[in-house]
């Protein structure tokens, strides 16, 4: 493709960030590098038009730098959350009922456990303590207590690095719950994997289904557009979510990163309408906005 074609469907794409709701996004103050801090990207955000960020840090939580970061930047939505990861005591009950304290209730999020989940840990060939969330393949019942608290305070359950079959347990034992909206976390990434088939499933059960930008570029890459499309045709357009999962070193910042993003879906196939669908009122509509 022409690199005049290509810049054209880039500016066309970039004029698309008004109301977009990025649910994945890495920012400084964290414990490992990152791009740019929370207030900048904020800011940044905002002048690119983008409706709402939600902060992902995987050791702590970031619902107090959600209430930080709306008062010095107002007019975009800002969301945190909670990464149960053993930082914050693994998978723990205790620590949720505290985020939902938080002023301002912007803790919005739980993700299950990532980088110290099991199946993480497992994948990765590590010998190092780890989170669980099945054992024989049930639930654990403090993740039904999780599951059950998020269902309670109206919160985003997302699935975190849990295995693909750990994964469709979650979805369904959130839906029994009564939990409103549960997204598969990169479905598509490592340590996940899950097959068209599995996202399907779990879309079947009411989750939403996570595409990120990060697996197309950089150290991080593993896909293609091609493998994107063809997994969100199987799935479904209106079960699938666009974020960036950016904020890493090196990667472009988060507007610059869903921009090409959206370029490169439309270049797949992707009408306007259906990354809007993807990139705005999925995401709102999964963290109840």
């Amino acid at each position: 493709m022409r690199l005049a074609a290509i810049a054209l469907l880039a500016c066309a794409a970039y004029a698309q960030l008004n109301g977009v709701v990025d649910i994945h996004v890495h920012s400084d103050p964290d414990s490992v590098p990152r791009s740019i801090d929370a207030i900048d990207l904020a800011r940044l955000a905002k002048e690119r038009g983008m409706r709402a960020l939600v902060l992902k840090n995987h050791y702590e939580s970031t619902a107090s730098l959600a209430y930080v970061v709306r008062k010095v930047v107002p007019g975009i939505e800002i969301f945190g959350g909670i990464d149960l990861n053993r930082s914050v005591g693994g998978v723990n009950p205790a620590a949720i009922e505290r985020m939902v304290l938080v002023k301002g209730g912007y803790g919005r999020v739980i993700w299950l456990p990532t980088f110290d989940a099991e199946n993480q840990v497992t994948f990765s060939k590590e010998k190092r303590p780890f989170v669980s969330v099945t054992k024989n393949g049930t639930l654990l019942p403090e993740v039904k207590e999780v599951i059950a608290l998020a269902a309670k305070h109206g919160l985003t359950l997302e699935t975190g690095h849990s295995s693909a079959a750990e994964g469709l347990l979650i979805v369904t034992e959130a839906r029994k719950a009564g939990v409103r909206n549960v997204v598969v976390t990169h479905a598509m990434l490592k340590p996940v994997h899950m097959t068209v088939a599995q996202m399907k499933q779990a879309a079947d059960a009411g989750a939403w289904i996570e595409f990120v930008y990060n697996a197309l570029i950089g150290p991080n890459k593993e896909f293609d557009f091609g493998d994107y499309a063809m997994a969100i045709r199987g799935v479904g357009v209106e079960h699938c979510i666009l974020s960036s999962d950016l904020g890493q070193a090196g990667n472009p910042l988060h507007p610059d990163g869903l921009v090409a993003f959206f370029a490169g879906l439309k270049q797949a196939g992707f009408t306007q309408a259906e990354i809007d669908l993807m990139s705005k009122s999925n995401p709102a509509h999964a963290l109840g906005m």
